[in-house]
């Protein structure tokens, strides 16, 4: 996250490309500039949805990439739109504006999570409408919902997710989901009968059937995974890496003659051993039209808020202990886990500025900056910077403090650096 939550996150992840292309560090054993992501499904939520472009890497302003779109998806043209959607930073600020009186809000915490969260929750106290689909009622932004739709959690719904090296795997159902609550798939499938589109979405009738659809997505693209036959293939293979094509399919297949016959007489799904570990790249040949890969720099861009006398520290914030979990939406409720983390709000800070501003460990202090107070206790630390002060993101009143700012191509926010100050509040311990 010290990478992509920054003002220049993109460019910075590229710089870091760029190093590993010009060592030759890429598709080899032992190499690679690898986003480790901090949740499970990151690549799949990046590959085919939580985007603001169409899937399989096309733009909804390519008039082709929307003609395709259409015939695969049985939608009429007229139905695609020709302009991209809005990033999150962007939908905020458009319901500040007054532009969006309605939002959805599905499996995330903006009133606890986003950025400047003051201006953030000024922008949702003037919705007309709040609709939050979620596992719990109890996070900020369901508190705020006039309408919660209840949803499944995880083992109580299938599907498929994606981990860093690539590798589909199958989730299955194992339980039913409590009360009224049901999987994010059917609720999407209801709200689509009664709004008068269910049409549109005829074929999309069970999980594994979508999975069927993103296969004709993604063929010929770069996560091309038409060789994955269905949820059974998975099964059987362990899982498969994309790129996973029909003619990958094809190469990797072996009769297992020992294995009986299935129920509906498909082949053996068993993948050859060469095809169950793969690297991208290995061949030297990149997703590009001449093969090659591209450098892609700008020149640095300075902070939009910098240190000043009045306001001499950076703060970073960022996963805390390994007993909470973003915004403590789960890991709050478990008492076991809540004896594992301060109940109360912390700040690491370097001994040589804890030694400045006179603070002993556990002192109570106010973190300020140009949007908030919070108050916390000090932990001294050297594994943080001089002048730089570290906060955990899973307490609410570490987003009174950060600086709206952000990546102009990812649209990531900067959580990473807003200048604050330190001060004592109350007695010292």
């Amino acid at each position: 996250m010290g990478v992509n939550q920054g003002h220049e996150s993109t460019r910075t992840a590229q710089a870091i490309i760029n190093l590993a292309l010009l060592t030759g560090n890429i598709g080899r054993p032992g190499t690679g500039a690898n986003s480790i992501t901090g949740q499970c499904n990151a690549m799949g939520s990046r590959l085919f949805a939580n985007a603001s472009d169409m899937l399989g890497g096309r733009d909804f302003l390519n008039a082709e990439h929307r003609a395709e779109v259409s015939r695969l998806l049985h939608i009429a043209p007229e139905r695609i739109p020709a302009k991209n959607s809005l990033a999150y930073d962007q939908i905020i600020q458009a319901i500040a504006d007054g532009k969006i009186k309605g939002l959805w809000v599905i499996a995330t915490n903006t009133a606890h999570s986003w950025i400047d969260s003051a201006r953030a929750n000024g922008a949702l106290d003037k919705l007309e409408f709040l609709v939050v689909q979620d596992l719990f009622t109890t996070t900020d932004t369901a508190e705020r919902a006039h309408l919660i739709l209840p949803a499944a959690g995880w083992g109580e719904k299938e599907g498929t997710f994606i981990n860093s090296e690539r590798r589909f795997g199958h989730i299955k159902k194992i339980s039913r989901a409590p009360g009224d609550a049901m999987s994010d798939f059917n609720i999407f499938r209801l709200v689509a009968e009664y709004w008068g589109c269910a049409g549109m979405f005829s074929q999309w009738s069970s999980p594994q059937a979508v999975f069927q659809i993103l296969k004709k997505l993604s063929a010929g693209k770069p996560c091309d995974i038409t060789g994955i036959e269905d949820y059974r293939h998975l099964d059987a293979s362990g899982g498969i890496q994309w790129p996973f094509s029909r003619t990958q399919n094809a190469e990797s297949r072996i009769q297992n003659e020992s294995d009986p016959p299935s129920a509906d007489n498909s082949a053996s799904c068993k993948l050859d051993s060469s095809f169950t570990e793969r690297r991208l790249f290995a061949n030297g040949k990149f997703f590009h039209a001449d093969g090659k890969a591209k450098f892609l720099f700008d020149a640095p861009r300075p902070v939009a808020e910098p240190t000043t006398e009045e306001y001499p520290f950076v703060l970073l914030s960022g996963r805390g202990t390994s007993a909470q979990w973003h915004t403590n939406t789960r890991t709050g409720k478990s008492a076991v886990l809540r004896t594992l983390y301060p109940a109360k709000a912390y700040a690491e800070i370097h001994p040589t500025d804890a030694a400045r501003l006179r603070l002993e460990p556990n002192s109570a202090i106010a973190v300020i900056s140009r949007r908030g107070r919070m108050v916390c206790d000090a932990y001294i630390t050297p594994t943080i910077q001089p002048g730089q002060v570290f906060i955990p993101m899973h307490y609410v009143e570490t987003n009174q403090l950060t600086h709206a700012e952000f990546d102009p191509h990812s649209r990531q926010p900067s959580y990473k650096h807003c200048a604050v100050r330190i001060e004592p509040d109350g007695p010292q311990h």
